[in-house]
């Protein structure tokens, strides 16, 4: 039995930025098993544009049960939640570790303009076209730009990006070659999943429904609402429109069912992602987008 709004203190003894995963050691010894704790990237609280800890810092964090796998391969663990510096202060590490590490073009400030080709987070990297900007000839025209470059709020980036104009500075790795650093937004708004697809929130009613399809691997999926008639006038006119672009796209003699897209990141953690899928009772919130409505704040109903 743990309680789950206890917090504790430890020292980061491992954390490996890339995988986006390490080690604390509670202060209190016991506490965990062999004195322990795994943290992955998505509990660090943060300021920094990239989640990450570093080897010897200090921080505070809760404790949360984590169960993988069904029926008898089922295996639950404890990991750190909500990691924080001592007392509570979100992780700010970034700049500093920067300053340190990193040969900037010009300056660690200095902000450049551009636009970002493409970004596809599962490989993790994407290119920036540079604008004109009387930079020295020996900087390229493309700029390769990695995942801890997106200033993405604190969070990994997920969303598929491409043609967007963005803002960023100037780094030469350790290859001598020029890449692109700390990438935002125009006027230096992060690059949030919210931010990139204009989303528009529309309320903190929650509706329920049930899911029609999920593929946890690609981490998307489709929502049926109980009642589409219920929803605001706004939001079944931008499901009729998405009904009416699928069955456009579509090769059957049929129409679409009126669904809400929904990603992983939309689905609420708690103390660990829901074991979605096929027919799961889900309550969720609505937002409009450049493409219609979709669902996020998305949490299992427990029986």
């Amino acid at each position: 039995m743990i309680d789950k709004d206890a917090r504790y203190t430890g020292t980061v003894t491992t954390y490996a930025k890339w995988q986006g995963y390490g080690f604390i050691q509670p202060d209190q010894a016991g506490l965990v098993p062999e004195d322990k704790l795994w943290v992955h990237w998505s509990n660090i609280q943060t300021e920094d544009r990239f989640p990450f800890l570093t080897k010897d810092l200090k921080v505070e964090f809760g404790l949360m049960k984590w169960t993988k796998g069904r029926g008898e391969q089922t295996a639950t663990t404890l990991r750190a939640k909500k990691v924080t510096a001592v007392g509570g202060a979100a992780i700010a590490v970034q700049d500093g570790a920067d300053a340190e590490k990193k040969e900037f073009l010009e300056s660690q400030s200095k902000r450049y303009t551009g636009t970002l080709k493409f970004y596809v987070p599962k490989q993790g990297y994407g290119y920036v076209t540079v604008g004109e900007q009387g930079l020295d000839a020996a900087v390229p025209k493309e700029l390769r730009v990695e995942a801890p470059e997106i200033n993405a709020g604190g969070k990994r980036p997920t969303s598929f990006v491409e043609n967007t104009p963005v803002e960023f500075g100037i780094v030469k790795n350790r290859k001598g070659n020029f890449a692109v650093y700390n990438m935002t937004l125009p006027g230096c708004v992060a690059m949030t999943k919210a931010n990139v697809e204009h989303r528009v929130a529309q309320g903190d009613q929650s509706f329920q429904g049930t899911i029609s399809q999920y593929h946890a691997w690609n981490g998307w999926g489709f929502i049926l609402p109980d009642t589409a008639s219920s929803l605001p006038a706004n939001i079944q006119e931008a499901l009729t429109k998405q009904q009416a672009a699928a069955k456009a796209k579509s090769k059957k003699d049929e129409d679409p069912a009126q669904v809400f897209y929904f990603t992983k990141a939309d689905v609420s953690r708690g103390d660990g992602y829901p074991k979605l899928q096929k027919d799961s009772k889900v309550t969720f919130k609505v937002y409009l987008d450049d493409k219609g409505a979709g669902a996020c704040d998305v949490a299992e109903v427990v029986a």
